[in-house]
């Protein structure tokens, strides 16, 4: 496992974008550490579920843009509403038009997807790799959420490449949008 600082993965620039396409990672979000890897490989996501030890969950996946959810997502205007509030600390859960888009293993064959762009300098290197991320917490499924370096179980950090590191994150987890639905649901975690 790496351990980078902002800084430190900032400066390497493309060459460090290129490892995390083929590698599972932590990272920072706007609300806690997200635990990820490239959303269409079946292999990485496989592990990310070992680690959490959640086998019968869907994952949410950051999009590398908002054109991304318009192009695999079935959107109305209540959906395009709170594309507009992106980047933020929600998770939407879409109905999924382009299944192809991601492994079957992120939302276990279910005809929904929960989207995340967070409000954080993240999201624009997600942007940068170009392709969707699993974006889950980066704990053992039931355990406490990630919110520092200290919280990182060691079960997970011995099967983990990099490790972004930005200091104590005090959030909470995103909140769920449902837009799948006739009305607009919401749900705090």
């Amino acid at each position: 496992m790496r351990i980078l600082t902002k800084e430190e993965f900032l400066n390497y620039g493309p060459a460090i974008i290129e490892h995390l396409k083929k590698s599972i990672f932590i990272y920072p979000t706007d609300t806690i550490y997200g635990i990820g890897c490239d959303a269409m490989n079946e292999s990485l996501i496989r592990k990310i579920r070992y680690l959490k030890k959640r086998f019968d969950m869907p994952f949410s996946v950051i999009a590398p843009s908002k054109e991304w959810i318009r192009e695999n997502c079935l959107i109305n205007k209540k959906a395009e509403v709170w594309i507009k509030k992106l980047p933020g600390p929600y998770t939407l859960i879409f109905s999924i038009k382009n299944k192809e888009s991601i492994a079957k293993n992120v939302n276990l064959g279910m005809d929904t997807i929960g989207i995340r762009i967070p409000n954080n300098w993240f999201s624009e290197q997600v942007s940068k790799i170009g392709i969707p991320i699993i974006t889950t917490s980066a704990n053992i499924s039931g355990n406490d959420f990630m919110t520092s370096l200290d919280d990182l179980d060691s079960e997970i950090s011995n099967h983990v490449d990099y490790v972004i590191e930005e200091g104590i994150i005090k959030g909470k987890p995103s909140t769920l949008v449902f837009l799948n639905k006739k009305k607009v649901e919401l749900k705090k975690r």
